[in-house]
């Protein structure tokens, strides 16, 4: 085979393949096994998808904590766990499980089904990324749900944009009363942080609907009543079916979301199932 044509087959050999999941958003990346060192080249294909997709999946890796935070790391710096009771090992990865120990789980977020959110949005500098890698899920269920907050915001009727532009939403969550649907009310003590209602991205420079129904309780300086009304109609348009990939997890998945652009949920499965992922999530900015 000439020197050339060698050459050429060896870049489409390498060259990373992109399946779509959905319509709405997510896609597949092929020929890339995380458990070697991804070059500057393949780093840059990677991230071009995650730019255009939102969420990237690459299946059958067997990674190792470090190879999973490694990956991780390419993208920014971990961001810091809280929930410290939850670390096995690493200190960047964080057990999501309903497996039991002495009575208790051994991950955050055990049991059921899990209201759309956006991971962090409660702190000054939100999740810029988050990162799920299953080790064992249920038969059925468990499954999670992503949505196109981009594709949310721009199909909005132009008066709803005109009531949202400019204005700020106050999130918070309740870790320990209200962790998987949104509470009733905001109790003293909750964390909490004031964010735009629509973001833009760093990257794409794109705007996407930054609400959520777990964890955004009101529109400041708005009268408590139109601001109710107004996020229910935000949280029912940001959730629809054509803005929603449903992923159904197999061992050995590791999935990303593009945590400012997305919002997320989880439906219930069977609690006599075990349930097991490790997650990463990556520093973001303060959303502007």
């Amino acid at each position: 085979m000439p020197a050339q044509h060698a050459e050429k087959a060896q870049t489409q050999m390498s060259a990373l393949q992109c399946r779509p999941l959905s319509a709405a958003l997510g896609a597949e990346i092929v020929g890339v096994d995380l458990r070697r060192p991804l070059d500057d080249q393949t780093f840059e294909q990677v991230l071009a998808a995650w730019h255009q997709h939102l969420v990237i999946l690459l299946r059958n890796q067997e990674l190792t904590e470090e190879d999973q935070v490694g990956f991780a790391e390419r993208f920014g710096p971990p961001a810091i766990i809280h929930t410290k009771e939850y670390i096995r090992t690493h200190p960047a990865v964080m057990l999501i499980s309903n497996i039991r120990e002495d009575g208790k789980p051994i991950g955050a977020l055990p049991d059921g089904e899990m209201q759309f959110h956006t991971d962090q949005c409660h702190q000054e500098r939100p999740a810029m990324a988050s990162m799920l890698y299953a080790i064992e899920v249920p038969s059925v269920g468990g499954n999670t749900l992503f949505a196109n907050g981009y594709k949310a915001y721009e199909t909005l009727p132009a008066e709803i944009k005109q009531r949202i532009e400019g204005r700020k939403a106050l999130n918070a969550y309740d870790y320990h009363t209200a962790a998987m649907k949104r509470g009733t009310r905001l109790a003293q003590g909750v964390p909490f942080y004031i964010h735009p209602v629509v973001r833009t991205h760093p990257a794409t420079g794109r705007r996407a609907l930054y609400v959520n129904r777990l964890m955004t309780a009101r529109i400041e300086e708005m009268p408590e009543a139109e601001s109710d009304e107004l996020l229910q109609l935000l949280f029912d348009h940001q959730e629809r079916h054509e803005f929603i990939y449903e992923h159904v997890w197999r061992p050995s998945d590791l999935l990303m979301w593009d945590n400012r652009c997305t919002l997320h949920a989880r439906t219930d499965f069977s609690p006599g199932e075990r349930r097991l992922l490790r997650r990463v999530t990556i520093l973001g900015e303060k959303p502007v």
